[in-house]
């Protein structure tokens, strides 16, 4: 139950998977009352018949972007597909929070998002006020912003574990690879071929090969971390499951480093994060293990290959990789509990 002095939530594009999982997520925020529900497609519509979980719920019908009363919100929610999201931006008053969760505004040099995504930026000046969300690393900036690019999923199950071994010069920066993969639902809600059960269904396979949107996102933040460009190799998997993503991440070791010094490292900085856990010493993470929560789980494996090792990272793609990464930065930015909606221990089975 919201409070009288409830923070007046909208959410665009409500009815898709991160719309849903903010939904699952806000509708039990104390701090939160949602007014406004947004789904072009399914305008007019109850949420609940779009996602009957949640009926009984008294929630807000489902209306259009140009219908919604912004002098009754404080923070927004975007989660409308690439591409769209700069222009509704940009056109939104001035007094809102946003946590946007495409893609578009991520990638810092304009140049770079039209390289990979096919078009110029369409709000240049709102990239520039835009603030790189992954939570743990970015706190202080996310907590004075007024615009949060929420990170991509496969760049925070890559970067929770690179980003600290790279600082302390632990591993070769220039010798990276990250083979990761994901559930199904990365791909979104609409309606896709490549995304049928039979298309996915009791196999595997690579997909975005040296082409992957998120490699940009990846090598941005790393090189950040590094104080130079940095190249990756990165590829991602889709996987026969809902949701869950597994990073598989192999480096070479430097300056005499261990693999028990990258596992220490990575304890001594996350030793206060309440999503972060380093696993016990010789323990593989399991995406089953942070299935619905917003953790994320690291093991740190000597490889049998000299001066290597190998880093395994797991989260839930809609929740850190998504959608419970966005409340996360949403409590930050209103200066309350990391943890108020997110305490969520796994589903398990």
């Amino acid at each position: 139950m919201a409070t009288a002095d409830a923070i007046r939530v909208a959410i665009l594009g409500a009815s898709g998977y991160t719309g849903a999982e903010l939904l699952r997520l806000l509708v039990r925020h104390p701090r939160v009352r949602i007014v406004a529900l947004t789904a072009d497609r399914k305008a007019g519509e109850g949420i609940d018949t779009v996602f009957p979980q949640f009926i009984g719920l008294g929630l807000p019908r489902l209306v259009t972007i140009q219908e919604v009363d912004w002098s009754g919100v404080d923070a927004v929610f975007c989660a409308l597909p690439h591409g769209t999201t700069q222009e509704v931006i940009a056109g939104l008053p001035k007094h809102l929070k946003i946590i946007d969760l495409s893609a578009d505004f991520r990638l810092r040099d304009p140049g770079e998002y039209a390289r990979w995504y096919g078009h110029e930026h369409r709000a240049p000046s709102l990239q520039e006020e835009a603030v790189y969300g992954l939570t743990e690393l970015k706190r202080t900036d996310v907590a004075k912003a007024r615009l949060v690019a929420n990170p991509g999923c496969y760049p925070t199950s890559a970067q929770l574990p690179l980003v600290p071994l790279i600082e302390k010069g632990l591993i070769d920066a220039d010798d990276i690879v990250i083979d990761a993969k994901s559930g199904v639902s990365g791909a979104g809600r609409a309606a896709k071929e490549a995304s049928l059960y039979a298309e996915v269904a009791e196999g595997t396979h690579a997909y975005g090969v040296a082409s992957h949107r998120h490699g940009p996102e990846i090598e941005q933040e790393l090189s950040a971390s590094a104080g130079r460009p940095l190249v990756v190799n990165f590829t991602p998997h889709l996987m026969p499951m809902n949701r869950g993503m597994l990073a598989s991440i192999y480096v070479r070791l430097q300056n005499g480093a261990s693999a028990d010094d990258l596992r220490a490292v990575l304890l001594q900085r996350y030793a206060d994060e309440p999503f972060i856990q380093i696993v016990p010493q010789g323990v593989a993470p399991q995406t089953r293990h942070v299935r619905g929560t917003n953790a994320c789980h690291i093991g740190v494996f000597a490889d049998r290959v000299k001066n290597r090792a190998m880093v395994f990272s797991v989260i839930d793609n809609l929740m850190k990789g998504a959608s419970g990464q966005a409340v996360q930065n949403f409590n930050v930015m209103y200066g309350l509990p990391e943890t108020m909606a997110l305490d969520q221990l796994a589903l398990f089975p």
